[in-house]
């Protein structure tokens, strides 16, 4: 059945992006476009990371669990279901406010709100999500279905972008879990990728957070 550890490395990942994020807008000044444009690049990709990691969810896990989790499942994806469009309407206010903001460092104040909005809806989901849904996706989700949650989100994002996604989530990833996760891509993405993301993630940390050991949800 599912291994669903990776869920948690996961949603480390979108902790500590989606609640440094906030104040990365705020702490830009107006009209600094250079600095706009470097934290509007970082918030495109993590908001996109969320899209494709939640789409995944809405077109895999949730229909599994409806057919077959009875009452368990049903006492519960609804109410996920529900989060999803919040989280995406909230997700949706935020990108109509970035491409300006990241042009012209102007609007910040209202940007920053938009992320802090989406940061409390996100944070709700994905406590109630490690609470109540990864449990039952170890009792009615086989490892292979599981690992279409990860073959969905790859294969939407584009693939240049893959490395530093991969190097935001080892940042505070379990080493052994890392592997287990690696084992199941090709032979070249699991000599390369211990190696490559995370100098890719801290080069990006490092132009981002202005630092390449940014603070971590469990550091």
């Amino acid at each position: 059945m599912a291994d669903v550890r990776d869920m948690y490395m996961a949603h480390t990942m979108l902790r500590r992006e989606f609640g440094l994020l906030p104040q990365l807008v705020r702490d830009v000044a107006p009209y600094d476009t250079k600095r706009s444009e470097v934290v509007g690049a970082h918030a495109q990709l993590i908001c996109d990371i969320l899209h494709f990691h939640h789409e995944g969810e809405d077109v895999i896990l949730w229909p599994l669990l409806h057919e077959r989790g009875g009452e368990e499942a049903e006492a519960v994806v609804p109410l996920m279901e529900e989060q999803h469009h919040a989280i995406e309407a909230a997700h949706d206010e935020a990108m109509r406010l970035l491409p300006e903001w990241s042009s012209t460092a102007r609007g910040g104040h209202e940007l920053a709100g938009a992320f802090d909005r989406l940061l409390v809806t996100l944070l709700e989901h994905m406590t109630m999500e490690e609470q109540r849904i990864l449990p039952l996706a170890e009792k009615y989700v086989t490892a292979a279905e599981w690992r279409q949650l990860g073959e969905h989100g790859m294969g939407e994002m584009p693939k240049k972008a893959l490395p530093l996604a991969f190097g935001m989530a080892m940042y505070e990833g379990d080493p052994e879990l890392i592997k287990a996760v690696l084992a199941e891509a090709p032979r070249p993405a699991r000599m390369i990728m211990p190696f490559l993301a995370p100098r890719l993630y801290a080069r990006h940390a490092k132009r981002v957070h202005g630092t390449a050991t940014p603070p971590g949800v469990l550091r």
